[in-house]
């Protein structure tokens, strides 16, 4: 495994931080199952840089120890961000960057979120609950996380943040 440098690891530090952060902050409207959080937009920056993967599962990780909904939101919902990071670092297109994202949250989280809230009825909640977590995940990711996208592509800033020369085409 190639070993982190000291820019990555800081990045990975301030984006984990960030993504906490924001998470928390806007807690009311960011856990539970509509719900719209700001901070999944930084997911997209995975592509990137992969080694972000950390950075936004440990952010995750800390963000969903604070959530209001049940301490499988730490687990299920970590394992999401990480999955769909995984999922998400080798794609190129920035219109389809979100769709791991999107879908793992849907999957996962609404699953998670049918068998806490309603389990007597697993599978139709499953289906309700993981179609507004799929609405709100497309939304943030489509309206801030791929402008986001674009503009780190546009002005080299990740290659800059990083110290190294610019890519051709990214």
């Amino acid at each position: 495994m190639k070993s982190l440098t000291t820019r990555q690891i800081a990045l990975n530090g301030i984006v984990a931080g960030l993504y906490a952060a924001v998470t928390i902050l806007t807690a009311s409207f960011a856990y539970g199952n509509i719900q719209f959080r700001i901070a999944e937009a930084l997911c997209v920056l995975v592509v990137l840089e992969p080694s972000l993967t950390v950075g936004l599962t440990l952010g995750c990780l800390i963000a969903n120890l604070f959530s209001t909904v049940s301490v499988l939101d730490i687990i299920i919902g970590t394992a999401a961000t990480l999955l769909a990071c995984l999922l998400a670092k080798n794609i190129r297109k920035a219109w389809l960057v979100p769709v791991p994202f999107v879908l793992c949250n849907a999957v996962l989280v609404g699953a998670m979120l049918a068998w806490v809230l309603a389990p007597e009825t697993f599978w139709m909640s499953f289906l309700i609950f993981g179609a507004e977590v799929l609405a709100g995940e497309a939304a943030v990711l489509y309206i801030l996380g791929v402008p986001l996208l674009l503009f780190f592509r546009r002005t080299g800033l990740m290659d800059r943040l990083l110290g190294r020369a610019a890519k051709a085409g990214q």
